[in-house]
């Protein structure tokens, strides 16, 4: 992922949100988000090169998303950052007990973001900075440097979805504000190492890209009842519209049940 919003009891009924776009090169393999062979009360998409994923959540709602930290071009790593989202979605250690085990192996992975919940809490852990945050009610955003970073797309994503939820939008609107393309004034961009150009193209919330670009817009909510719904929108080269699915469970003891195809 490269831009998340984290809304703790974002509206009436709703204990969590989450808003989250994929950025990603269009020629790497990935699955749509679905139901998991090795344990089906996880949904979330699949990365087919090494196995990760970007965002999952349970049925019980125990979710984590990630992003990755931007410090000029990429550069190989031994572990994929993918793996830390499924391990704790796959797994039941508490939130902070699972980033804390972290800590030993950071040096494995390329710089990230990475953001875990559970029943009890939800946190965000800087790879960098090796910092965490709980996050408290109200709307957070994160994207690809230090969590304290204040980039125009984050803020941009903030507000609008500040201004959507106080109209009680539904939640097709709330995802329809992933595919804003603005893109930032040069006075604003962050220098994350890489050229002006470069700069431009990722300043925006959705990214219109042939080669790379917003590859998956996600909504996750998870009701005060414990309803979950996950609402994935696909795209490609260009910003192709790829289609549509969406999917909802009803508590921690059934199925997901698949809502749409398109």
């Amino acid at each position: 992922m490269c831009l998340i919003l984290v809304g703790i009891d974002p509206r009436p009924g709703s204990r969590l949100l989450v808003l989250a776009n994929r950025d990603e090169n269009h020629a790497r393999a990935s699955a749509a988000a679905a139901p998991w062979a090795e344990d089906a009360r996880v949904l979330g998409g699949r990365d087919l090169v090494a196995g990760g994923t970007w965002l999952a959540v349970r049925n019980d709602g125990r979710f984590a998303a990630i992003t990755n930290v931007r410090c000029g071009p990429p550069k190989p790593a031994p572990r994929s950052r993918g793996k830390l989202v499924r391990d704790f979605v796959l797994g039941d250690m508490a939130a902070n007990d699972y980033l804390a085990t972290l800590h030993t192996q950071i040096d494995q992975y390329s710089p990230f973001n990475l953001i875990v919940g559970d029943s009890e809490s939800v946190v965000a852990f800087d790879g960098v900075s090796r910092q965490r945050k709980t996050l408290g009610a109200g709307l957070h955003s994160i994207s690809n440097g230090a969590l304290a970073d204040q980039w125009p797309k984050m803020q941009r994503i903030q507000q609008h979805a500040e201004v959507a939820l106080a109209r009680g939008v539904d939640r097709a609107a709330l995802l329809a504000l992933l595919r804003d393309p603005q893109v930032a004034a040069d006075i604003d961009l962050p220098d994350t190492g890489f050229d002006l150009e470069r700069e431009r193209l990722l300043s925006s919330i959705f990214i219109q890209g042939e080669s790379y670009g917003t590859r998956a817009s996600t909504l996750v909510e998870v009701s005060s009842g414990g309803e979950v719904e996950v609402i994935e929108r696909r795209f490609g080269p260009g910003a192709s519209d790829l289609g549509q699915d969406a999917w909802r469970v009803v508590d921690a003891h059934a199925r997901w049940r698949h809502l749409v195809e398109a």
